[in-house]
């Protein structure tokens, strides 16, 4: 890792320290110089802006005024997209947010920088919209967590389901789905099977490669940068941009691609936002060191009895989305409960949330899918992955946030960091 600035390194500690005695706000609260009227446009920073951070510059509220990326094709890409010269261009997220200007700052990077990028901007008294999955580790999730509620910032992870949109192959938005199993009409406890037959691909070519070639880093590219906190592996095309899910340093194939797509709402529907599984059961092939495998099958247990099936062979064709001891649920909202639609209408609807990000920034709410609740679905994602490398069943601790009697795979929860880089 190339040295940077001693005055940059002295920033952030600074700042981390003021940040701990003081709550950083908005500067639109502040007024005075650079004040914005509540009804003007949010500033932003994004940090990663491949295809999917140039898909955050239009976001209705905001105005992008600084962009940050270790690969000069993407910021060329980039600024020709956003057709504004007044735009900063910066190779270190660490500048970025140290900006004044920046309001909000958004990360688009592969998931083995979220934690760091997202704590760091929290405690520079930035609010934060972060892409998915939350973090790459279940420690990092609990750090970035912390550091939100430390420095009192506003957090959005980029899912939407459990607000937005009908539910992939379900039809209908997630809070119909609530509604019902709010309704007890399905009984309880419920098992819910994910699969591609109740409309969810787990998208397996997401795969790794085994035994890379090493290559020539191309020139666009800071090599040393892209990999931050990772172990150091010689460069292949394959393990950067569009296809780093592959690699276990980075992001956990389709599970870690989807699995907070997914499950989130799951979690959200099933009244699970404040706790985790106790267990997780593993079927798969045994996993390469480096490059993400398949897997046929994870299950994940409640200690009330709720079971999450990740079905990634899609064996039962007829499976049930929701099965309940009462009645089923399956894709297109059809059921075996009889005038369904009629029972369901005599029940309340689910308590509404707050799902404008910008308004959410303003009134200093806290949004629908935030740190508490994100960092929980992103646990489940992260403990199906720790039992998916060691090829096991564990058992977790929901309050520790720790595997029950097993080193190895709490290791796998706060796993080193390469330097000069914590968390």
């Amino acid at each position: 890792m190339k040295e940077k600035p001693t005055s940059r390194r002295d920033f952030i500690k600074k700042s981390a320290l003021a940040a701990a005695a003081f709550t950083i706000v908005p500067r639109f609260v502040l007024g005075g110089t650079g004040y914005l009227a509540p009804s003007d446009h949010l500033t932003k920073g994004i940090i990663g802006v491949g295809s999917m951070g140039r898909g955050h510059f239009n976001y209705a509220g905001t105005r992008t005024v600084a962009i940050c990326d270790v690969d000069k094709r993407h910021l060329a890409i980039a600024m020709q997209q956003l057709n504004d010269s007044g735009v900063k261009q910066l190779a270190d997220f660490r500048d970025l947010i140290q900006l004044p200007e920046v309001d909000i700052v958004h990360i688009a990077t592969p998931p083995h920088w979220h934690g760091i990028m997202a704590a760091e901007a929290a405690r520079a008294g930035k609010d934060i919209w972060c892409e998915k999955p939350m973090t790459r580790t279940i420690g990092e999730g609990k750090r970035v967590k912390e550091a939100i509620q430390q420095h009192g910032r506003i957090f959005r992870l980029n899912t939407w389901f459990r607000f937005k949109d009908n539910f992939y192959g379900m039809g209908v938005p997630v809070k119909k789905i609530k509604k019902l199993v709010d309704s007890d009409l399905l009984g309880w406890p419920l098992k819910v099977t994910v699969s591609r037959h109740t409309g969810f691909d787990w998208k397996f070519y997401w795969v790794g490669k085994e035994n890379l070639a090493p290559e020539q880093v191309p020139a666009e590219l800071d090599y040393d940068m892209w990999l931050g906190p990772a172990q150091y592996k010689p460069y292949n095309t394959h393990r950067v941009h569009q296809t780093f899910r592959g690699y276990w340093d980075y992001d956990g194939g389709g599970l870690g691609d989807m699995g907070q797509h997914y499950i989130d709402p799951l979690q959200y529907f099933l009244g699970k936002d404040n706790e985790s599984p106790i267990s997780v059961e593993i079927d798969a092939p045994q996993q390469h060191s480096d490059a993400v495998g398949t897997w046929r099958r994870i299950e994940y247990t409640y200690a009330d009895g709720c079971k999450i099936i990740l079905d990634g062979e899609g064996k039962d064709e007829n499976i049930p989305y929701i099965d309940g001891p009462n009645g089923k649920l399956y894709p297109g909202f059809l059921s075996n409960i009889p005038d369904l639609e009629n029972k369901l209408a005599a029940f309340p609807e689910p308590e509404e949330q707050v799902v404008d990000f910008v308004e959410a920034v303003k009134t200093r709410q806290k949004f629908a899918l935030n740190e508490d609740n994100g960092h929980r679905s992103c646990t489940l994602v992260n403990m199906g992955l720790v039992a998916l490398r060691l090829g096991r069943p564990l058992k977790f601790d929901p309050e520790k946030q720790l595997f029950v009697d097993d080193e190895a795979a709490n290791r796998l929860v706060n796993p080193p960091l390469r330097g000069p880089w914590t968390i």
